[in-house]
């Protein structure tokens, strides 16, 4: 299965996310990137001294296994939040042009997502419920 189409809008219209890494000593790294989606991937990453952050350390040293998080606060009063989150595959490095410009990339290759409210509801009595889809 793939996102849906409500998916792909939200992730195309939601540029920034949260991305965890697991590094050394099996220390979980989480950090906000710049996330685009075309159609197959996700990819995070950019400018020249990319290659040197603690996330495409973390996926060199032969841990690709991360989680993504894109989600939005759409209001406080009524609280409405809505979002999706990733579980995925990371290769580096790519060089290619994104979002940001040239630069260096991970390539995520999604294998499990939720998602959350992508209607924009206020919450009501229970939190909202996700929609679990494995890619």
């Amino acid at each position: 299965m793939a996102f849906t189409d409500e998916e792909i809008a939200y992730l195309r219209s939601h540029p920034l996310g949260r991305l965890a890494t697991l590094g050394a000593a099996d220390q979980p790294d989480v950090v906000p990137v710049t996330v685009e989606f075309d159609g197959t991937f996700l990819w995070v990453g950019g400018g020249a001294t990319v290659r040197g952050t603690r996330k495409f350390r973390n996926v060199a040293s032969g841990h690709p296994k991360v989680a993504l998080v894109v989600d939005d606060l759409v209001s406080v009063d009524p609280f409405i939040a809505r979002g999706i989150r990733v579980y995925g595959h990371a290769e580096e490095p790519f060089d290619r042009v994104g979002m940001v410009g040239p630069g260096t990339y991970l390539r995520i290759t999604p294998t499990v997502s939720w998602s959350w409210n992508l209607a924009g509801e206020p919450v009501g009595d229970a939190w909202y419920p996700s929609t679990k889809t494995v890619h």
